[in-house]
């Protein structure tokens, strides 16, 4: 399971609704920032998130509406004498651009917290047991961009009624079929085949955030259960999105019909279009689409 709680969905410049971009995907008990741009502390606290246990930021490029509220979020947190290490993953350009704001403020290779920079190449980021998360490159106007695959393996669970059937006592037993392990009890052998029931409950999150092309990233979102995506552009002013290095509503919906996700959301939404006229775009060509609003909660 992926918790999403959306903390700024605006395009560059912020709106009196929506702020810089940022988003907070929590599962199996850890919590995981996605961008940081200015205010996200803030919205962190308005959205009833909160600080605990946030010791992780994926950056998704190094432009300053996705950054700008690191130092903000590293000052309140040292004031709160944190202990935890904040781990940033990001391009490696784009740590640079990190490393380089908080030495303008802090004084090179210091900040008010520990923080390790960890510079991402595509593959495997985290493997956190119940969940893993891959990046993936991103082209974005000369960036060193990344998006986020989240994924959450599948699962065989016990059939009550085989167990039940089979004579097999609650306990350890029950825990190593559950593992894959045959046992025996009475002198025969239950294999695990004989009391799983099929897999299930596998989901898959992509996070992709600006991009001026979805052109080979349809193998890294296909089949997920959510794309969450930029759509800062209608299709009528195309050739602006090209020269600003980003999608249309049109195009994003595109992309999310041709990867057979689940359901779209739409972020980097542009104060210069009503949120009626995206959608409208978007579900002409992919009718399970939603624009993400600051605040939103989204549980896949």
């Amino acid at each position: 399971m992926f918790a999403l709680t959306f903390l700024g969905t605006s395009a560059s410049v912020p709106s009196v609704e929506r702020n810089h971009p940022a988003l907070l995907v929590e599962a199996a008990g850890k919590r995981i920032l996605v961008d940081c741009g200015e205010g996200t502390q803030r919205q962190l606290l308005r959205s009833g998130a909160g600080f605990r246990r946030l010791d992780r930021i994926l950056l998704t490029h190094g432009h300053l509406d996705h950054v700008l509220g690191i130092p903000g979020l590293f000052s309140t947190l040292g004031l709160r004498q944190t202990s935890d290490v904040m781990t940033v993953h990001a391009g490696p350009g784009t740590l640079d651009i990190v490393v380089r704001m908080l030495a303008g403020l802090w004084g090179a290779g210091r900040a008010p917290i520990p923080v390790a920079f960890a510079p991402l190449t595509e593959g495997q980021v985290i493997d956190a047991g119940d969940f893993t998360i891959d990046c993936f490159p991103v082209r974005h106007r000369d960036t060193d961009s990344f998006g986020f695959s989240f994924q959450s393996p599948a699962r065989r669970h016990l059939l009550p009624e085989r167990l039940a059937s089979l004579s097999v006592p609650d306990g350890p037993v029950r825990g190593e079929l559950a593992a894959g392990r045959p046992v025996v009890i009475a002198g025969r052998t239950i294999d695990p085949e004989d009391v799983l029931g099929p897999p299930g409950g596998g989901r898959k999150l992509v996070v992709v955030g600006d991009t001026e092309t979805t052109d080979g990233l349809s193998r890294h979102a296909a089949d997920a259960d959510m794309l969450v995506i930029e759509a800062t552009f209608l299709d009528r002013d195309a050739a602006t999105a090209r020269d600003y290095g980003h999608l249309t509503a049109t195009e994003a919906a595109s992309f999310a019909a041709a990867s057979n996700v689940k359901q779209l959301v739409l972020v980097h939404m542009s104060g210069r279009y009503e949120d009626v006229e995206i959608l409208a775009e978007a579900t002409r060509v992919f009718p399970n689409t939603r624009i993400a609003a600051d605040f939103d909660h989204i549980v896949i």
